[in-house]
């Protein structure tokens, strides 16, 4: 209940074991210069904020809640994390069949049987998010590998920023609700059920995009720094090749 929600945090054990366990992989084996540690901070504030503040609990009585959720899980938390644990050398999976994968994933647990499967138990629940985060955590890390090919990341986050809008156009212009796990829970806050999927349909259409174009720029952005780091270093060879002919 409304009433009830601002009360209702997630201090899962099997959850809050997890992200100890995260760190200490990251401390073994993850990025630990000034950019790494931001991201792995920056990702566990995400994570605070989706599976312990009361949006975790809010996902439970909303669909949209729910999408901003999963939103803030494979838009979010997945590309820091992705940036936290680098590939030590270059791709080394394929990037179209990721992003098959991963659009999959979003499509599968964003239809209503599944959907409705995932909330039947606990351990459904976590397998609905596991796949969503590690399809998502493994096409960013390939998007952000040292050696991705600008051409193919460009295409890849382009397709996935497709298939969400189309499957947010869907859920916006359905004419009936369809997730009966939220039949009854959202009168509760105002919105019907229908208006509650076509919100969600809103927030994976549109937000999607702009998250998704920031994540495009920064794995830009870190191209364009690999490519000016190479170019200093070419130059910086050839004037010490010219040092050595002189």
């Amino acid at each position: 209940m409304p009433s009830n929600l601002w009360t209702s945090w997630n201090f899962d054990p099997f959850l809050l074991g997890a992200l100890a366990i995260g760190l200490i992989v990251w401390r073994l084996g993850g990025r630990n210069d000034r950019m790494g540690r931001t991201c792995l901070v920056a990702a566990y504030a995400l994570i605070f904020l989706a599976f312990i503040s009361p949006l975790c609990a809010l996902s439970s009585a909303l669909f949209s809640a729910r999408v901003a959720h999963h939103l803030i899980l494979i838009g979010g938390i997945a590309p820091l994390l992705a940036i936290a644990f680098p590939w030590p050398k270059g791709p080394t999976l394929p990037l179209a069949a990721l992003v098959i994968l991963h659009a999959a994933m979003v499509w599968i647990w964003h239809a209503p049987a599944p959907y409705a499967f995932a909330l039947s138990s606990h351990s459904a629940y976590w397998l609905m998010q596991a796949t969503l985060f590690l399809s998502a955590w493994l096409l960013w890390r390939e998007v952000f590998a040292p050696r991705a090919h600008r051409g193919s990341v460009v295409l890849a986050l382009l397709a996935t920023i497709m298939q969400m809008g189309f499957l947010g156009a869907l859920l916006v212009f359905a004419r009936q609700p369809l997730f009966a796990p939220h039949f009854t829970t959202t009168l509760a806050f105002g919105l019907t059920p229908l208006e509650d999927q076509q919100l969600s349909g809103l927030l994976m259409w549109v937000p999607a995009f702009h998250l998704m174009q920031a994540s495009r720029s920064t794995s830009s952005s870190r191209s364009s720094r690999r490519s000016n780091g190479l170019m200093h270093h070419d130059r910086d060879g050839s004037r010490a090749r010219c040092s050595t002919l002189d």
